[in-house]
């Protein structure tokens, strides 16, 4: 069973996350009340994933990250963001966070998040040596639009360029969000052109007119990932009539956490670099070896 660290100065808020997290999945909760109970809880505990306010009186949750990126990289940390606190967040996101949840959208996101995380950090490393002999690879898919297919590929697509040490230790986490955000966005906003609701969550009903209808069922994702020892680049093509790429949000814009586009945002802070085709059915992001 996982094990979850809840931080957050506020009582009230705290046990609100940790019973939305173990209603709804099979996760056990330990509580912090702030940054410094957090770090002596670290040095007994070995939580799975934190769960962090970043408003906080004594250490903050940007704090808390910089302290748990130096030492417990691999535990990956999810934000909690309240109205007010979108400047911090962004440079958290920046700065190693693998995710945010705004405060107002919890009960939507929560769980859902924590669980996808979850799953990713946990993927196999049983071929890391044999990849790691790899000078380059390349893969092209063709994907139906089968939420199911996801998470494997991105595991896949992980587990390569953390053996190719494009990426180590939450980094490569952080580009699994991202990859799972992008592909979703290609299957649902793309092929179904199934619009964003207000908690970010698709519309049941029409997703499952859309599946049942031939002229967007028959619709195709496409992925090719290159990756070589210096970088990797994913250009993930969906058949939709697209969007308007002058929407995209900017990194580091503090505003673009509150106005939807959750994966984008992810998507343009997590890679080093993203950019759309004109039509907007097309993202390339690539991801570039850190320099040592």
């Amino acid at each position: 069973m996982p094990t979850v660290l809840v931080v957050d100065d506020t009582a009230v808020d705290r046990k609100l996350a940790g019973r939305l997290l173990e209603k709804s999945a099979n996760i056990r909760v330990i509580y912090a009340d702030g940054g410094r109970q957090a770090l002596e809880l670290l040095a007994t505990e070995c939580p799975d994933l934190i769960v962090t306010d970043l408003q906080m009186p004594d250490i903050d949750g940007l704090q808390l990250l910089t302290a748990v990126e130096e030492n417990y990289s691999e535990i990956p940390v999810v934000l909690m963001t309240a109205h007010g606190s979108e400047d911090i967040a962004s440079l958290a996101l920046e700065h190693g966070a693998a995710s945010f949840v705004p405060k107002a959208e919890l009960a939507d996101l929560l769980s859902d998040t924590v669980q996808q995380i979850l799953a990713l950090s946990s993927s196999d490393h049983q071929y890391n040596r044999l990849i790691a002999c790899s000078t380059r690879t390349e893969f092209e898919f063709e994907l139906e639009n089968d939420v199911e297919l996801i998470e494997p590929l991105v595991e896949l697509l992980q587990q390569i360029v953390t053996s190719m040490r494009i990426v180590e230790g939450t980094r490569r986490l952080r580009l699994g969000v991202a990859l799972e955000h992008a592909l979703h966005n290609a299957m649902f906003r793309g092929n179904l052109e199934i619009p964003r609701g207000n908690s970010g969550a698709p519309d049941m009903e029409l997703l499952q007119r859309r599946l049942t209808d031939s002229k967007y069922r028959a619709r195709k994702v496409h992925v090719l990932a290159s990756i070589t020892r210096d970088e990797a680049v994913f250009v993930i093509t969906d058949q939709g009539p697209g969007f308007d790429i002058a929407t995209v949000p900017q990194p580091g814009d503090p505003d673009s956490l509150t106005h939807g586009g959750r994966g984008l945002v992810l998507m343009g802070t997590f890679f080093s670099e993203m950019r759309f085709n004109s039509l907007g059915n097309q993202v390339t992001l690539i991801q570039r070896r850190a320099k040592s």
